[in-house]
């Protein structure tokens, strides 16, 4: 292999590694509450302009090492390597929230509704734990928690028994190791789709039809891990929050035309299920918030989301805090959010099931701590999302 494409390749490997760090605080919003002069913890969105034509001169090198990785594996100088079972994978292009971790879990639920033994593999983003491969759930019994091995893995272990959750860089290893332990009929890979050295039987690409301007520059002026001509790999491609724009029609348009392809997505929608009360356990209906006053927090890639998920339930949100993707919290922090809640004379705290996970620990009796569960609902492709997890090759087309 010359020496350049080698260079390029360590690259965009690195960059892809450090992706997320490399957008620091730019998704991070604060929300002032009126008459307390307090803010959440984040900064602004809004990129100052004398950063912009920078950040657009470095996303030419990264441009250019991310295809130069591409065609390695195309042109097979880099190995693709196959697991003995069937391999699904979930990704996206960009990085945020586009809600992988719901659609992981609805997959590997729909799956082990079927008889299906079922692992999911993941990277661990964040993870304290520095194993090669660290198990998170043997199907039974969760062995790890969010710290050790990551939210979003833990997340899918709590959510999904009977599945075997495992974390480790290298996904193909990961999966080795995983079959020498347990019997495994298909393996489902969260945020898979820049991971080319594994061969996946199909390809799921997910874009956030709410967040169409992630699409618009590569990293680090934009949000793109790829340009949009890597959509072309995808077997599907998934177009969640499609319920919250009135026609995908611009989107599919850029992807058409970046891919050359025409595109027939599957359409999501993630529905609130039910409010998890984090003090008992117990599953509350969503309902019976409607009309109480609340105090929000996340640390997810795309809180607008989640702010306007509650307000669309009847719930009177006072204050939004935002924090960093993947955050972890501290006792401090969570001393933060009941200020905040006394302070607002808030009804309720809300959070996420993925940051839920992370202060259960810190979780006190008198505290008023709720998550919202959600639940993945195709609006259009069922039967054809249905029909390549289980194999159906006439439904092979983007």
């Amino acid at each position: 292999m010359p020496r350049a494409w080698r260079r390029l390749s360590g690259e965009a490997r690195m960059l892809n590694l450090s992706e997320r760090e490399a957008l620091g605080g730019y998704q991070e919003r604060s929300h002032a509450l009126p008459g307390t002069g307090l803010t959440a913890p984040g900064s602004s969105d809004q990129r100052s302009s004398f950063l912009r034509w920078p950040l657009r001169a470095l996303a030419w090198p990264y441009g250019l090492a991310v295809r130069a990785r591409t065609a390695l594996y195309e042109r097979g100088w880099l190995p693709r390597r196959r697991l003995p079972c069937r391999v699904v994978s979930v990704g996206n292009l960009t990085v945020g929230g586009t809600g992988k971790t719901p659609v992981v879990i609805s997959i590997a639920e729909w799956l082990l509704a079927r008889g299906k033994r079922v692992g999911v593999l993941s990277r661990g983003y964040r993870r304290r734990s520095r194993a090669p491969q660290l198990l998170v759930s043997d199907g039974r019994t969760i062995l790890e928690g969010p710290a050790e091995a990551g939210d979003e893995p833990h997340l899918i272990a709590w959510r999904c028994p009977g599945a075997v959750v495992a974390v480790g860089t290298d996904r193909y290893r990961l999966g080795r190791w995983v079959l020498e332990r347990f019997p495994i009929d298909c393996f489902v890979l969260d945020d898979g789709f820049q991971h080319l050295a594994l061969h996946r039987d199909v390809d799921l690409l997910l874009i956030d039809a709410s967040d169409p301007g992630g699409l618009e520059a590569l990293l680090p002026a934009g949000r793109l891990r790829e340009p949009l001509t890597a959509a072309a790999r995808a077997t599907a491609l998934l177009l969640t929050r499609a319920d919250v724009v009135a026609g995908p029609n611009t989107l599919l348009a850029s992807i058409r035309a970046a891919t050359g392809r025409d595109s027939r997505p599957i359409l999501i929608r993630f529905i609130p299920e039910a409010l998890v009360n984090m003090v008992t356990g117990m599953l509350e209906e969503v309902a019976s918030a409607a009309g109480r006053t609340a105090v929000a927090f996340s640390g997810i890639g795309n809180a607008a989301s989640f702010r306007t998920l509650l307000a669309d339930q009847g719930l009177k949100v006072l204050d939004d805090l935002v924090f960093p993707d993947h955050h972890g919290y501290t006792a401090e922090d969570l001393s933060l959010i009941r200020d905040r809640a006394g302070r607002c004379g808030a009804d309720m705290i809300v959070t996420t099931e993925k940051d839920a996970v992370k202060v259960a620990t810190l979780v006190s009796r008198t505290d008023r701590l709720w998550a919202l569960r959600l639940r993945t609902e195709i609006m259009e492709g069922q039967a054809r999302l249905e029909g390549l997890l289980l194999g159906n090759e006439q439904y092979r087309q983007f």
